[in-house]
């Protein structure tokens, strides 16, 4: 019986290492990734700076209506300082 928790122990411990190396693995890859990218690739230009057409009119009542909601889901510690037009 001691022979049994000896092995059950062991495979847990070596099964908690691999999952641990593997989540490093993947987190420091990902790093990497987004450093390589930020670093060398060029940042896109938003064409509608370039027309002069910086600022969108938004709705009144749509933009109170996103005010709430985020002060709702951030119980009042979130702020809006800037509302983007999605290009998607």
């Amino acid at each position: 019986m001691n022979e049994a928790y000896s092995t059950a122990f062991l495979l847990l411990f070596v099964g908690m290492i691999t999952v641990f190396i593997i989540l490093a693995m993947v987190t420091i890859a990902g790093k990497l990734i987004i450093f390589t990218v930020n670093k060398y690739v060029p940042e896109v230009e938003n064409e509608n700076l370039k027309k002069g057409k910086d600022s969108v009119v938004i709705n009144s009542k749509k933009l109170s209506a996103i005010v709430a909601a985020v002060d709702i889901l951030t119980n009042g510690r979130a702020r809006i300082d800037k509302i983007e037009k999605s290009t998607n």
